[in-house]
């Protein structure tokens, strides 16, 4: 979203927000919300090892130590020594780590890097073919997971077959702007960020994840775009600094006013309420919303 553009409405007239929750990385079939929030994922460059260890108990729910874009390419080859010392003996949190992209001459040694360093997974960039996603998990260990990051027209364009091949799937709203010459605003992204969340469903996989935000300063629009994201639909949200964390925890979380609603379409379903406030419970999918609603309301989210 850009810094100006209004935040929209929140949807209130149709009662609360449809959201994903997020969950860790898995292959089975997802349920389209979880009472486990959203799945928030730092990234952090590998060529700061410094860091690691801090970025796993910052409160994210994961780490990715990213090769591709924060690195430059006379750095890249160097980062696969990072020390073993660096990465936690034992992980709070799951770490995976973000190769350069299929066809690039550091591609194949990244692979092999995240395989026998023992990463829960690898973030695959710029995916247009399920044939990437195959090819890479031959090449992965028993277990490791794959998150998909589309970021081209041509990958979204394939985007619903890729879904099934992945573990999840995630959307680079920046590099796809640059693809296709667009502004990087809610309006131009919203068919996109719609198909993505369609794919990931139709796939059976978890709710995709949102691409960054830009600002690690603004705590108002991590917190107003995690929001729009989740209204969409989408599972969580990919972070590039721990202060982005609790304003995109806060972003998913389920307010006030929603569990108000949900707490009354739980009690109509009970026969305690009014005739006129049973009218919304015509369908299930209603009340099955309501307790996704109450369930994270529990947790905390």
């Amino acid at each position: 979203m850009a810094r100006g553009e209004p935040a929209g409405p929140r949807g209130r007239k149709e009662g609360p927000r449809a959201r994903k929750g997020g969950e860790p990385v898995a292959r089975a079939a997802a349920e389209p919300g979880s009472a486990n929030g959203p799945f928030l994922p730092l990234f952090v460059s590998a060529d700061r090892p410094d860091l690691f260890a801090r970025a796993c108990t910052a409160g994210a729910d994961a780490v990715v130590i990213d090769f591709e874009d924060s690195v430059p390419p006379e750095s890249k080859a160097l980062v696969r020594r990072i020390p073993q010392s660096a990465l936690p003996a034992e992980r709070p949190v799951p770490i995976y780590l973000r190769v350069n992209a299929p066809g690039t001459p550091w591609y194949r040694d990244d692979v092999a890097f995240a395989r026998g360093a023992g990463f829960e997974g690898v973030v695959l960039p710029k995916v247009k073919s399920v044939a990437q996603l195959t090819a890479l998990r031959e090449a992965l260990g028993e277990g490791q997971t794959i998150i998909a990051l589309i970021e081209t027209m041509r990958g979204l364009a394939r985007v619903e077959e890729i879904a099934c091949a992945a573990d999840r799937i995630a959307f680079g709203s920046l590099d796809i702007c640059e693809d296709l010459g667009c502004a990087h605003t809610r309006m131009a992204l919203l068919p996109l960020r719609s198909r993505m969340v369609q794919a990931a469903r139709l796939a059976g996989r978890p709710a995709p994840l949102d691409g960054v935000t830009v600002s690690v300063v603004d705590a108002a629009l991590v917190s107003d775009e995690a929001m729009h994201a989740s209204e969409l639909g989408f599972g969580g949200k990919c972070l590039i600094h721990p202060r982005q964390i609790a304003p995109a925890r806060a972003g998913f979380r389920a307010e006030q006013p929603d569990l108000d609603w949900a707490r009354n379409v739980i009690a109509a379903e009970a026969g305690e309420l009014t005739a006129a406030d049973e009218a919304e419970l015509m369908h299930s999918p209603v009340v099955a919303r309501a307790r996704r609603l109450l369930n994270r309301g529990k947790a905390g989210l």
